[in-house]
């Protein structure tokens, strides 16, 4: 058997709502949308299915339910700043080799957004 992909399920009361936070401000598209679910993905671009088990999400951080990884880091940082999203954990570059922060998606998930 191969793992072709893993996609997360978040629950959201009003799916909606995520379009400004996943779709406008981390400028993912949707890719399928029934109203009651909406998917978001980067187009065209590939990686390896993962999932991460933790039991903290490192530096005695809560662990987050997603992990974003980004080409820029601090613009993604500049952007949730502007849009009054609200930052659990500040912009840090980590002892491990990556540069990140958390943020609190409009359903009370925690995101991390990092580069490597």
């Amino acid at each position: 058997m191969t793992v072709k992909r893993i996609v997360s399920n978040l629950y959201a009361p009003d799916p909606p709502v995520a379009r400004a936070f996943y779709g406008d401000l981390l400028e993912l598209d949707v890719v399928m949308d029934h109203g009651w679910i909406l998917t978001f993905a980067a187009e065209g671009k590939a990686a390896m299915p993962q999932v991460s088990i933790a039991s903290e999400g490192g530096n005695d951080t809560p662990v987050p339910v997603l992990s974003i990884e980004v080409d820029d880091v601090d613009r993604a940082y500049q952007r949730a700043k502007a849009a009054g999203v609200e930052i659990v954990y500040d912009i840090t570059n980590e002892p491990w080799g990556v540069r990140r922060f958390y943020m609190r998606d409009p359903f009370g998930n925690i995101v991390n957004i990092l580069a490597h």
